[in-house]
């Protein structure tokens, strides 16, 4: 009898072609085909844009019709005087939203995992992802009241009257610190989901033998963590440089803008306030780029450390 060949081997799982298992489970290739079609559509139609940051777009002219200046638009923005600021603000803000923020849930969800009244392990869970639910406009809000420096929370409590949100040096700590009272608690379902996958017997075990919380933590709960963690943190390097416009916008200040000048409001501000499509369109392909290529080395290191890998 003729061997197969691998590709044949490949089309036939378990004795059926592909279109015989598509046959078979076509509800869950129908429901399959919603995500995809919408992915194509909204993810990947719309990058045919992407060559307006290599043209002099006008609305008029078209995308095709419009001037080929091929990186014309990238050599003004490196040669802007605010550049390097952006770039400094946006990589340092990520990278310390990441550095605080990151090991916040991991935390969460070892002490949730440690309750013993579920009763009152529920009340702690919903106390903790409520303000993930909060809109962004509203935390900013709440942010100004407790900052403000005429009855503001924080300076009631410090004994001053000091306007933080004008103080360049405050910014990042007052966008970090909301930051992961906001999306902490959010932050620990999947750590919790994993825990809650772990084999009880080895919490069975581990108290026969006389193990104690904390060794019980370092020796099964963190072990069964780590994978997921950096999945996580995979995912966190690729999107570094999208620091989030939304916050950033509502809480700058003309006095804040030495720490809070970002990427992504300049983006927004060339070009839907000053109308420059190709400019900042370019602006947000470099952004793009780096979160890609950032992805890719921490993917790259992940994987020669770890037996995780994520792309």
């Amino acid at each position: 009898m003729a061997s197969r060949t691998p590709a044949a081997m490949k089309r036939t799982v378990g004795g059926k072609t592909l279109g015989r298992r598509i046959g078979d489970n076509w509800q869950l290739y129908a429901l399959l085909l919603i995500p995809v079609v919408l992915t194509i559509i909204y993810k990947y139609i719309p990058m045919y844009g992407i060559q307006i940051a290599f043209r002099d777009y006008k609305a008029s002219a078209g995308i095709t019709g419009s001037k080929w200046v091929g990186l014309d638009w990238f050599t003004r923005f490196f040669t802007a005087p605010t550049c390097g600021r952006m770039i400094r603000n946006t990589v340092l803000l990520s990278l310390y939203s990441l550095l605080w923020g990151f090991p916040i849930p991991i935390l969460l969800s070892l002490c949730i995992n440690q309750l013993r009244f579920p009763k009152y392990k529920r009340v702690v869970q919903t106390v903790l992802y409520a303000p993930h639910f909060i809109s962004t406009m509203v935390i900013c809000g709440m942010i100004r009241i407790f900052l403000s420096p005429s009855g503001g929370l924080i300076n009631l409590l410090l004994g001053t009257s000091v306007d933080f949100l004008t103080e360049s040096g405050a910014f990042r700590s007052i966008y970090i610190i909301s930051g992961i009272w906001q999306d902490a608690g959010w932050g620990c379902i999947i750590y919790l989901a994993t825990l809650a996958n772990v084999d009880t017997s080895l919490y069975e075990a581990a108290k026969v033998d006389g193990a104690s919380v904390f060794q019980r933590i370092v020796n099964i709960d963190i072990p069964a963590l780590l994978p997921m963690a950096i999945l996580n943190l995979i995912m966190s390097a690729g999107s570094l440089m999208n620091v989030g416009f939304e916050k950033v916008w509502l809480l700058q200040t003309d006095l804040n803008k030495a720490t809070s000048d970002v990427i992504a409001v300049y983006v927004y501000q060339q070009g839907i306030e000053n109308a420059k499509y190709s400019y900042s369109t370019a602006v947000g392909l470099f952004n793009t780029a780096v979160n890609l290529i950032l992805l890719f080395v921490v993917n790259r290191i992940a994987s020669k450390t770890s037996d995780v890998n994520f792309v």
